[in-house]
């Protein structure tokens, strides 16, 4: 396997010269019983081989049922331009492979995992890697943080964390009468973030509409307190009278640019972004 990326990142190297655009590669991070599981990795047009790039992997929504690797498509076009390495993987959904939410967060945990675990092969930073995601795919960026539901066939001596999140218009709280209760039942404190926040969460960013019927104002709010309250920071960000998925690309280009704009001071706080 790591042949082969090594392969890659060659090819790659070649074809950045000759292009001056983000370069895109496809690969496989995880097999399971029902699928190989592709992550697309969108490379900046500088890219030099040997060194050592800040990541951002994005985490498509559709709770946890549906949605394609692409809907970060030109976010992660955007931030590739900026000189980070972007990340879109896939990950197992109920449509497609009849999975719960459960084996979805093992498969964000493991797109981190793999990420670390061939970070110089891939290019990239290993103590600079952050999650982002949209909806179900925020839950799954925070979840991957805050909680431990590992694949058995990782390799659990390599860090699934995050460094940092980006969450928009996220679930982040799976406890009754909220979003995909229904779906955990008694078993919503393994899986909701809001419940797993301790000492050490990474830094995040939340971006959310005042209108969103999924994720209610005041659970955000609640998210930021708890997380304040264990010393991470998180800003919280609320956009009026917008819905849920008001940030994406085909929703328009006003709040697109906006939550591009606030993700990019935040990731130049950190030094992801120069």
């Amino acid at each position: 396997m790591k042949k082969s990326i090594y392969i890659f990142i060659i090819m790659l190297f070649g074809a950045v010269i000759v292009s001056a655009q983000p370069s895109v590669v496809e690969i496989t991070y995880k097999t399971t019983d029902a699928t190989q599981l592709k992550m697309k990795i969108y490379y900046p047009a500088d890219y030099k081989k040997g060194a050592k790039y800040p990541a951002i992997i994005f985490f498509f929504g559709g709770g946890w049922a549906e949605g394609t690797m692409d809907q970060f498509k030109n976010q992660a076009l955007f931030f590739a331009s900026k000189g980070m390495i972007a990340i879109t993987p896939d990950y197992r959904v109920k449509s497609r492979q009849g999975t719960t939410p459960f084996e979805s967060v093992k498969d964000g945990r493991s797109a981190i995992r793999y990420l670390r675990g061939h970070s110089a092969a891939l290019g990239i930073d290993p103590d600079k890697i952050a999650a982002a995601g949209g909806s179900a795919g925020g839950h799954i960026a925070a979840a991957a943080d805050l909680t431990q539901i590992d694949e058995a066939t990782d390799d659990l001596h390599i860090n699934a964390r995050p460094d940092l999140l980006a969450l928009f218009n996220p679930v982040l709280n799976n406890g009754p009468g909220n979003y995909g209760y229904d779906l955990f039942k008694d078993r919503f404190r393994e899986i909701s973030p809001f419940h797993n926040i301790k000492k050490g969460a990474a830094p995040a960013i939340i971006f959310l509409g005042t209108r969103d019927k999924l994720v209610p104002v005041a659970i955000a709010k609640q998210y930021q307190q708890k997380m304040q309250e264990v010393g991470s920071r998180c800003d919280l960000l609320l956009y009026e009278g917008q819905g849920h998925g008001f940030f994406n690309y085909n929703r328009g280009s006003k709040y697109y640019n906006e939550t591009l704009e606030q993700l990019t001071r935040f990731l130049k706080e950190f030094g992801y972004i120069k």
